[in-house]
């Protein structure tokens, strides 16, 4: 089965990610902070903003959630215009 890929370019595109991947997992905010050992308002922080967070800290949430990153090259903007000058 595949696995639905996800791009994040921006840490705005990451926070409703974590958000949804978090509810998927079925765990509260206070659930995966016990988790991580960390309390229930930092992983609200996370969540809404995680270009606050360490990469380090990052990477310990998506263990817990099962996740892991793939990086890849962008691909180059594709000219879909057939108009000539």
């Amino acid at each position: 089965m595949d696995r639905p890929l996800h791009t994040v370019r921006t840490a705005q595109q990451l926070a409703p990610l974590m958000r949804a991947f978090r509810r998927q997992a079925g765990l509260s905010q206070a659930e995966l902070a016990k988790q991580l050992g960390i309390s229930r308002q930092a992983v609200g922080a996370l969540e809404r903003d995680p270009a606050s967070a360490s990469f380090e800290r990052l990477m310990r949430v998506w263990a817990v959630l099962g996740l892991e990153v793939s990086l890849q090259k962008r691909r180059a903007p594709e000219n879909t215009s057939t108009l000539e000058w």
